[in-house]
């Protein structure tokens, strides 16, 4: 089961969006094929894939079929149920492992994980009634972020809450489902580190990456970050305990927030190649992607340098709102690389696309990619 799963080989992967498309594109450019499932029809991934099929998550039958067609299994976004991964493992290798998936694809189990295991992690509590909702607001402190445990990103799913008296309001807003109260963390930047485990267990990692949010979407990423280098070392070394603590295989991406007095608190795991990692397909040696095609299929992992300092803007569907964009505009800024996703409907706040921009520090990458998308539109 350890054996290197060679060029020439399938990759499947559940999942078939934009990360599993940048996945495709570089596993395809090595070699390999790649088959994708979702229930979706020509998706993002499906459009560049060797075989798209479509099935529900939930279909145990066709996760086994999927996996008798491929060499080894990865997941392009962490909502695939367990009982998928646990069934395409039945059949051929699956990584990251269907346990590490189970930890970081649930809010509670991962802040349970984290906070068990002494990371730090801000104040926080467990809810699955209205009732404990009250209680947990009490125990952690308001201003509080009532998150859903499942199916949150790009800020679905949460609500800041100030007094108690909002609880029931905000409880009706989730569904009355299971959540996390997270105590309002005052920070002055959000960072995240990307990086990969191998199945030898030799890691490599991205440095860390500053980035900055607009409707809790990410908006800009800037790498190498702009904070004390002690900071730095401490967020890919507790990035590096994560990978270890889980025994995971591929890519990863841990979200921090700094705080005033320069403390790092994990925000959350996202088990997969991640939005604030795109920069490295234009500005590394080895792309995430690229990284992830090489973990999952046992093989040594690629140098992670990055070559200059690099900037990425997200491009929302809200750029479509007068029209197609201005796309000769954009690429007419120097030292700027596109890249569209193959979504066919541009929905306000919908993910279609990012810029990337190179310049000799972050200052000027930024302002090139800031400047290639003010004139989309």
């Amino acid at each position: 089961m350890n054996r290197p799963v060679l060029p020439g080989a399938t990759i499947g992967v559940l999942g078939s969006g934009q990360l599993g498309r940048m996945l495709a594109l570089e596993a395809k450019r090595m070699g390999y094929r790649v088959h994708t499932l979702s229930p979706g029809v020509d998706t993002p991934t499906g459009q560049v894939a060797d075989l798209e099929v479509s099935a529900e998550y939930d279909d145990l039958e066709a996760i086994r079929a999927f996996a008798r067609g491929v060499d080894v299994v990865t997941f392009e976004f962490e909502n695939v149920l367990i009982d998928a991964a646990d069934a395409a493992a039945e059949i051929v290798p699956v990584r990251p492992s269907g346990s590490a998936l189970h930890i970081t694809q649930q809010r509670a189990r991962e802040k349970a994980f984290l906070a068990d295991r002494g990371y730090p992690v801000a104040p926080f509590a467990k809810a699955q009634s209205l009732d404990e909702l009250a209680v947990g607001l009490g125990a952690v402190g308001l201003p509080a972020i009532v998150k859903t445990s499942v199916f949150g990103y790009d800020g679905k799913g949460q609500h800041r809450i100030n007094s108690i008296e909002e609880g029931e309001r905000v409880w009706g807003l989730i569904g009355h489902q299971e959540a996390i109260i997270e105590r309002l963390v005052e920070f002055t930047m959000e960072i995240s580190v990307v990086a990969a485990r191998g199945l030898d267990g030799e890691f490599a990692h991205y440095g860390v990456i500053e980035n900055v949010h607009h409707n809790h979407i990410l908006d800009l990423s800037v790498c190498p970050a702009r904070l004390p280098a002690g900071i730095g070392h401490e967020a890919v070394h507790l990035t590096h305990r994560v990978l270890e603590d889980l025994g995971y295989v591929g890519v990863l991406c841990v979200e921090f927030f700094v705080t005033g007095d320069g403390r790092l608190l994990i925000n959350e795991i996202a088990p997969r190649p991640h939005n604030s990692g795109h920069f490295t397909i234009d500005a590394c040696v080895t792309s995430q992607f690229e990284q992830q095609v090489r973990a999952v299929c046992g093989l040594s992992l690629g140098d992670p340098a990055q070559i200059r300092p690099a900037a990425m803007v997200n491009l929302l569907g809200d750029l479509w709102i007068n029209g197609e964009p201005d796309w000769a505009a954009a690429m007419a800024v120097p030292d700027v690389k596109l890249h569209l996703y193959g979504k066919g409907d541009p929905l306000v706040g919908r993910k279609m696309g990012h810029l990337t921009a190179l310049g000799e520090s972050v200052e000027e990458a930024a302002a090139k990619a800031l400047a290639a998308r003010d004139v989309l539109c």
